[in-house]
């Protein structure tokens, strides 16, 4: 299987070079030159499966140049006991008759992005190796809150490697930053930045683009990639929790083979929901996609008008992953309903690029319609969420999750669509305590890793051990940047 660009489909790569690479040279998105199909009777095979064996499965159906073996190493060692605290890793916990939650955040840094970045560093030091490449590498990524510590921990002491993380000063959670900066390892190095995450991830992807820089870097021994979800080998892992969570409705008979589930996801950067628009185009029964949004509802706009438009007031929540405004993601899913029109993917990138908004084409916004539902959450109505959940359930849940669960509420009372949904849980409360505390009713007395036990208390629901294990650490990384220092931050590590 090839790999194209975007932007450019006549640049077609292997998969190993895709990943490697991670951003293609003309600044679009990697995506399978044909996506694949599950195969009859797939489903059947998949639901007497652990994770571990279906990862192996849909995975390899993406990474010809990947052998068997291989990815039976990697799931072993990613989705093992000493990264996540239960052996269904990706469990689905039902909350009332059609409605199911499922849990990402049983990983070393309570978040979904465990999920793919406990599997990234292999697949990519795998690229390295397979393309003869001699450079070392170096992550760049931008966090808007779990990326960023899911990725130090995951490339932490990986040799041959270096990784920077760019984090929002003021636009993550207290247990997010302490997370980050506190991240052992010879290799890493994270920073703040004077701003929001899309000037992060807008500088980032300059940076990516640049050919100087990377020439520069290139001479001393280094190339670029990346362990956002622009990175193909990010994003596929994702595609798995779909269809392993289709799986074990099917093994609780919540559902019955070939019955179509809702999918409500908290989202920001557009690649977990998108994750679950490649399973439904691989077979799996999806009847809607629903998308979720907090006051930053670009992506509810967008779905429901097709009119993207960034230009809008940027406001901070207690749903930080998802304060985003440029859902770099969302490249894929256009140049996919375009019909793979390459060039009518690059112009709409070339018009957010220069004025901040483009319109689709009717064909586009006919396409998402059929697929996809959207609404979203202010702050309020998110702390009420989380009350009614563990008052009515006593099911605790964070403030993205609950961002997902409100959504899926409106959804439903507006369309009276009864079907079973999963709401995708994206972190444990404890890494949002200070926004939980008041949800419940309670004023937090304290900041940072001391909340945690203020919660427990109050909740009676036990903290995950990586988060209690932040109790008395101390940042190594302090220093914050302006965007435009960037550039010499990543020259600078790499002397």
């Amino acid at each position: 299987m090839r790999y194209v660009s975007t932007r450019d489909s006549k640049t077609r790569v292997t998969a190993a070079r895709a990943i490697e690479m991670g951003l293609s040279a003309d600044g679009g998105l990697f995506v399978p030159e044909v996506l694949p199909r599950l195969p009859k009777g797939a489903m059947e095979e998949l639901r007497t499966m652990s994770y571990r064996q279906r990862a192996v499965y849909v995975m390899k159906l993406f990474l010809e140049d990947y052998t068997v073996a291989e990815l039976t190493d990697y799931t072993q060692r990613a989705y093992g006991p000493r990264g996540f605290d239960t052996p269904e890793v990706a469990p689905v916990y039902k909350l009332d008759g059609n409605t199911h939650f499922l849990e990402l955040w049983h990983g070393p840094t309570c978040a979904f992005k465990d999920m793919a970045l406990q599997m990234l560093p292999r697949l990519l030091t795998a690229a390295v190796a397979k393309n003869g490449e001699t450079r070392d590498v170096c992550i760049l990524v931008a966090t808007s809150g779990d990326t960023g510590k899911a990725a130090l921990e995951g490339f932490a002491d990986v040799e041959g490697t270096k990784i920077i993380v760019f984090y929002p000063r003021d636009g993550v959670s207290d247990i997010q930053k302490l997370q980050m900066t506190s991240q052992e390892g010879s290799n890493v190095a994270v920073a703040a930045v004077n701003g929001n995450f899309d000037d992060a991830q807008t500088t980032v992807k300059e940076i990516f683009s640049d050919p100087e820089l990377r020439g520069e870097l290139s001479a001393s021994g280094w190339m670029l990639s990346s362990a956002n979800s622009i990175n193909w080998g990010r994003l596929l892992p994702q595609i798995v929790y779909y269809i392993s969570a289709y799986c074990d409705l099917l093994n609780s008979g919540d559902i019955v083979m070939g019955e179509k589930v809702n999918f409500c996801v908290p989202t920001g950067n557009f690649g977990d929901i998108l994750a679950g628009y490649y399973a439904m185009n691989m077979g799996l029964p999806v009847n809607r996609l629903i998308c979720a949004s907090n006051k930053n509802d670009v992506l509810t706009e967008f779905l429901n008008t097709g009119v993207y438009d960034r230009n809008r007031e940027f406001y901070t929540t207690v749903s930080p992953s998802m304060d985003i405004l440029v859902s770099s993601n969302l490249e894929r899913l256009l140049y996919d309903l375009s019909g793979k029109n390459d060039a009518e993917t690059a112009e709409y990138m070339r018009l957010l690029r220069d004025t901040g908004r483009y319109r689709v084409s009717d064909r586009i916004k006919s396409a998402m319609d059929g697929v996809f539902a959207a609404g979203s959450c202010d702050d309020g109505e998110t702390k009420a969420v989380i009350a009614g959940a563990f008052k009515e359930h006593g099911y605790l849940i964070d403030t993205h999750t609950a961002v997902a669960y409100g959504v899926l509420e409106k959804y439903r009372r507006d369309t009276g669509d009864d079907t079973v949904s999963v709401v995708v849980s994206t972190a444990s409360p404890y890494k949002f305590c200070a926004a939980v505390l008041e949800a419940l009713g309670r004023t937090p007395e304290h900041t940072g890793p001391e909340l945690i036990g203020e919660l427990e208390d109050a909740s009676g629901v036990p903290a995950p051990a990586p988060l209690k294990g932040l109790l008395g650490k101390c940042p190594r990384f302090t220093d914050s940047f302006d965007k435009g220092d960037l550039k010499g931050v990543v020259r600078d590590f790499l002397k």
